[in-house]
């Protein structure tokens, strides 16, 4: 089922997936209230949800449907600050992928639309629903100020991987970590351009760890996140006794920018043993090789479960070099206690 107000983008976004192999569009809805009285008639597998809509907008229908009639949602919204903001605590409700509706003219803006909804319908046909809970999150950065002053340089360095379900599985991990966590924290979240700026700041109102989008040229430090920019890869490059940020635009990895395994080889390349490796939910194979070069200098290397997984892709092919596979909920206290071990390593 499409959900748009606007008549021009259902027409697109129909005539766009009647066009994939295996989907098929049952209906079409201007509102919120139009969406939620077809959806127990109709059952569709899948929901297109716009974000702004008159009656009922997309987060109120999207905590409708989560709550009443669980099924995978792909948001597909264009970018403001204040929709992408929108966008993101979409996530946090349940929404299962974020496609960016391009700006300009249709006729060259079509491929851009129709690869991005292939893939998240893609993923939306393979999502598990129990991974598709919303989260319950609060504000937890009251203590923050008091630890990031004393935060230096890094000698050691977690990386984590995600894709579709992981803006959720992200932030069950990374509110949980404390302000004075002995390593930095790099994450690679496949997720449109734009909206990982919006995604870390919203996980910084939660959070008492420092988070941030990474910039070029910043030297790593305990007790920070840096998420990748979307369309972006991160990679990391010495300088002098620093280790530090680098963003560039080089080809996709497994069709993907930014890629896990571009970062997880620097951090393996530049950590040693003092780096460790986290691959969670998602479609495809971005993290295991990377993982792999991680294990084989000695690092800390773990895969999402299975039963946790929204989709078990990227959890999957990284299984066989990781030390432990583990559920969602017990990955931040292996990030906490492997950290603290991390930086023994460093330090010996």
């Amino acid at each position: 089922m499409v959900v748009d107000d606007s008549d021009l983008m259902r027409s697109l976004m129909a005539e766009i997936i009647e066009e994939l192999d295996g989907f098929h569009v049952i209906a079409e809805a201007r509102t919120g209230l139009e969406a939620i009285r077809m959806l127990h008639g109709l059952d569709p597998d899948i929901i297109t949800l716009d974000i702004q809509m008159p009656d009922l907008d997309g987060l109120e229908t999207l905590g409708y449907i989560m709550s009443e009639a669980p099924r995978p949602v792909v948001i597909v919204t264009s970018h403001t600050g204040a929709i992408a903001e929108s966008a993101v605590q979409a996530l946090d409700l349940g929404a299962l992928e974020l496609v960016e509706k391009p700006a300009g003219d249709r006729r060259t803006d079509i491929p851009l639309l129709r690869s991005r909804l292939r893939d998240a319908l893609e993923a939306a046909a393979q999502a598990r629903l129990p991974g598709l809970t919303r989260l319950r999150t609060e504000r937890r950065n009251a203590r923050r100020a008091q630890h990031v002053s004393a935060n230096g340089l890094a000698r050691s360095a977690i990386a984590i991987a995600a894709s579709t379900g992981g803006p959720r599985a992200l932030t069950d991990i990374i509110t949980r970590l404390p302000a004075d966590l002995p390593c930095a924290v790099l994450v690679v979240q496949h997720m449109p351009p734009r909206f990982t700026r919006s995604f870390a700041d919203r996980l910084r109102d939660l959070c008492e760890i420092d988070v941030h989008e990474a910039r070029s040229n910043e030297p790593l430090r305990n007790g920070h996140v840096y998420i990748a920019p979307g369309g972006m890869h991160l990679s990391l490059i010495r300088d002098r006794d620093d280790v530090i940020t680098h963003l560039h635009h080089d080809p996709p990895v497994w069709g993907v920018r930014p890629a896990a395994d571009v970062l997880f080889r620097d951090v393996a390349s530049h950590f040693g043993p003092a780096s460790g490796g986290v691959v969670l939910t998602g479609m495809g194979r971005d993290g295991a090789e990377g993982l792999r070069l991680i294990q084989q200098v000695g690092g800390w290397t773990v895969a999402q479960d299975e039963a946790t997984s929204v989709i078990y892709g990227m959890p999957r092919a990284a299984a066989p070099y990781a030390s432990d596979v583990l559920p969602i909920d017990a990955i931040a206290d292996a990030v906490i206690e492997q950290s603290a071990e991390l930086a023994r390593r460093r330090e010996a």
